[in-house]
């Protein structure tokens, strides 16, 4: 049965006049002429049998029933020139992994040994997008998210990586202000120094305390960064004492831009996952890729004693 669609040309020209909401302008933009635009359109409201945008003397407008419409077809034409460009890049062979991804940890702790799966895997094309919420990989083109919380996504499987093994980190002027040069500092001493604060972890110092059996009255008190990229900074600059995972400092510790204060971790309830699709667990590019990461994940874990 032959399928109910309208030639391609037909919706990029309107894609092109609806997202210009001008026939002059998406002509340009086609590099075709105005007439041949409205030609365009006009077959294409014939082939619907709707009326897509409403003709004034100054100019077009889309109706409602275009407006919809052109949302669904710059949606569905992205998606073609996506998967096209990939084909395209990888000549029929290899794949490209589509990721939504937290940032500071890939930035910090992935991107780093990533070129090892690279190397391994040189059909492989992953690109990364932040995304720090849950969402529904049916409204997007994502084929797996790494992600820090909690697992249980609708439709999905999850992978658990690791877990966040905080730290109380300070720059090393900071450290000889408070205690002595290369010497752990005590908790009450880190009590008494300006505490700064994560914010999409706002209990973390809350949490280090209590772990340590201490009840500290102001310990969500302090500036607030979003990322701990952002409090790492802060931290080398000794705006304060942060509470960082030793994976996301990894070069400013070797460095000795930052130095440990305190060796006790506290791991909280959430942690970072794989989370991937049912219907693409099986998908060729993304298992080798699961697999390497857990992989790695592992042997961090054993390193770093998370075990």
């Amino acid at each position: 049965m032959r399928r109910k669609i309208p030639n391609t040309a037909l919706l990029v020209a309107f894609e092109a006049a609806a997202r210009h909401q001008s026939f002059t302008k998406a002509a340009k933009d086609l590099a075709l002429t105005q007439s041949a635009v409205c030609r365009q359109i006009a077959a294409l409201e014939d082939f619907v049998g709707v009326r897509l945008f409403q003709r004034t003397r100054r100019g077009v407008t889309l109706t409602d029933a275009g407006r919809a419409y052109s949302k669904q077809v710059s949606i569905r034409l992205d998606a073609v020139e996506h998967d096209t460009l990939a084909l395209m890049a990888h000549q029929g062979q290899g794949a490209t992994l589509e990721l939504a991804v937290v940032p500071t940890f890939t930035a910090q702790w992935l991107l780093p040994r990533l070129p090892g799966f690279l190397r391994e895997h040189p059909g492989i094309v992953i690109n990364f997008t932040t995304r720090t919420r849950p969402f529904l990989f049916d409204d997007t083109e994502f084929d797996a998210a790494i992600h820090f919380g909690e697992a249980g996504w609708p439709g999905t499987e999850s992978y658990f990586l690791m877990r966040e093994n905080a730290m109380p980190v300070c720059s090393p002027r900071l450290l000889a202000q408070y205690g002595k040069p290369r010497r752990a500092l005590s908790p009450e001493v880190i009590e008494a120094m300006p505490l700064m604060q994560q914010s999409t972890r706002p209990y973390a110092w809350r949490q280090w305390f209590e772990s340590l059996g201490m009840r500290v009255a102001h310990d969500m008190s302090g500036p607030r960064y979003e990322l701990f990229s952002m409090l790492a900074q802060a931290a080398m600059h000794d705006m304060g004492i942060a509470l960082i995972p030793p994976m996301m400092i990894e070069e400013e510790l070797q460095s000795g831009r930052l130095v440990v204060a305190n060796p006790h971790w506290h791991a909280g309830d959430k942690a970072y996952y794989l989370i991937i699709p049912e219907r693409k667990s099986e998908t060729r590019g993304l298992r080798e890729f699961r697999r390497w990461l857990e992989q790695q994940t592992g042997v961090y874990r054993q390193a770093s004693g998370l075990e």
